[in-house]
């Protein structure tokens, strides 16, 4: 396994909308995508961007918010009411390949391959087998 770029850090929150003042007026952000619901995932998301210099996509912190009662980020806002980094996610050419890998290594992945929010094919990686991260495996998108 070859160690990809790092996409995005992945933030739950209570509040998108809480989330979107702090980044913007906190930490000046100034791009931040239109909030979308990803019911099939149980979550809100919203992708908040981070400057390059060299006229690439750079890292994104993507907030998370529980679309309903059944989200799975539910739990960790409960342990982490004020929310947090919750996950991390590194983009690979080959998510098929990846995920052989990953299972040839006896790490646990957590649910299919399914698309996510950048709608490129992702997957989950047990944060015990990842020095306690929750790890996000996503293949490159198309137009990075």
């Amino acid at each position: 396994m070859k160690l990809g770029r790092l996409n995005h850090i992945g933030v739950a929150t209570p509040s998108i909308a809480d989330s979107i003042t702090h980044y913007r007026d906190v930490m000046g952000a100034t791009s931040i995508s239109t909030p979308f619901d990803l019911p099939e995932q149980g979550v809100k998301v919203c992708f908040v961007d981070t400057p390059t210099d060299t006229g690439l996509n750079g890292t994104q912190i993507e907030l998370i918010e529980p679309f309903d009662d059944a989200s799975p980020i539910n739990g960790f806002l409960a342990k982490n009411p004020a929310g947090g980094q919750h996950h991390v996610c590194f983009e690979v050419p080959d998510i098929a390949a990846a995920r052989a890998e990953f299972e040839g290594m006896g790490k646990r992945i957590l649910g299919p391959t399914r698309i996510g929010a950048h709608g490129t094919p992702i997957f989950f990686l047990h944060p015990k087998d990842m020095q306690g991260m929750l790890t996000e495996i996503m293949e490159t998108p198309i137009d990075h």
